[in-house]
């Protein structure tokens, strides 16, 4: 995530796509996709740094703008030869990233990290479960409300209301995220609409940054930091993910992106100093776990799931 939502590979290949699994097995690309999450997280733990200095706002519009540079430059996509749905596809789809990273931002600047993705991980869920329309699903969802009590400890009192909200609306984003990471998918060829989206994503953020932090989005230090966070929570990770998807199925590829509040609430510990509560910790677990166990049915039932990674 999610976490704020890194670019996801917008045509991963089929489940089971041929490829040599090296001496190693399957460690090898499993451990690109961890090696990604973990890069994901902590980079959202020094985006929580990172806004006393430069506001939730700012940090967002400098993640999106670097990231927006580097994939454009790395992709070079080509302008001309679109339809108008090609182009309303890939604003719409800019339009959910920037929404993601945004409402995201504002939820780590109120709640911990690890709180924060898990609730944000329920909009893949949801899209998961409805997806799939089995009876089996009720029982994730039911797991994955029963974490969500556990986390707000029975009526969210522990947690600022207002980060809650914008962790789920991040979340309902990062849906909206995975459909049109897939329409643009099909529309552009390799990454070329994800390096569009980001582009239509920074031009839209970028005002307002200005309008919170103004010149302050100008100072080496923080612009550096900003730099830092988009290669930790987007370049790099995109990167990782996309080498490692050639070789993994995207089932395996979707359990491992259930893993990503843990990877949260570790880097907001070790980063942030944000501790969990027993309860806070088995709530998170139970989100991971309806999450696995959706993705276990849809591959069950012969349908590989989503890929696309947020947040």
């Amino acid at each position: 995530g999610g976490p704020g939502g890194r670019p996801a590979p917008a045509q991963p290949p089929a489940p089971g796509t041929p490829g040599s699994p090296g001496r190693f097995g399957s460690f090898g690309p499993v451990g690109l996709v961890l090696a990604g999450g973990i890069s994901v997280q902590f980079g959202g733990a020094l985006a929580v740094t990172l806004m006393p200095r430069a506001g939730a706002l700012g940090v967002v519009s400098l993640r999106l703008l670097v990231a927006a540079i580097v994939l454009l430059l790395v992709c070079r996509p080509k302008l001309r030869g679109h339809s108008r749905a090609d182009w309303g596809t890939v604003v719409v789809f800019g339009i959910a990233m920037a929404a993601m990273n945004g409402l995201f931002y504002q939820a780590v600047a109120r709640i911990p990290l690890g709180p924060a993705v898990t609730l944000e991980v329920l909009g893949p869920l949801a899209l998961s479960v409805l997806a799939s329309r089995r009876a089996i699903n009720a029982l994730w969802a039911a797991l994955a409300l029963g974490g969500v009590f556990l986390l707000g400890g029975g009526g969210f009192s522990s947690l600022d209301p207002a980060g809650v909200a914008f962790a789920l609306g991040a979340g309902a984003m990062w849906a909206a995220y995975i459909v049109f990471s897939a329409r643009t998918g099909r529309r552009f060829p390799q990454a070329d609409g994800l390096a569009l989206a980001m582009a239509v994503g920074a031009v839209l953020f970028l005002p307002l940054g200005i309008a919170e932090s103004g010149a302050k989005l100008a100072d080496p230090t923080t612009f550096g930091l900003g730099a830092a966070v988009a290669l930790l929570s987007s370049v790099l990770p995109y990167t990782l993910e996309l080498l490692a998807l050639r070789r993994l199925p995207a089932s395996t590829f979707a359990i491992l992106m259930s893993l990503e509040p843990a990877l949260a609430a570790t880097a907001g510990f070790l980063v942030l100093g944000q501790s969990l509560s027993a309860a806070e910790g088995a709530a998170i677990a139970l989100v991971i776990g309806a999450s696995m166990g959706a993705v276990r049915t849809q591959v069950g039932r012969g349908k590989a799931p989503a890929v696309e990674a947020g947040s």
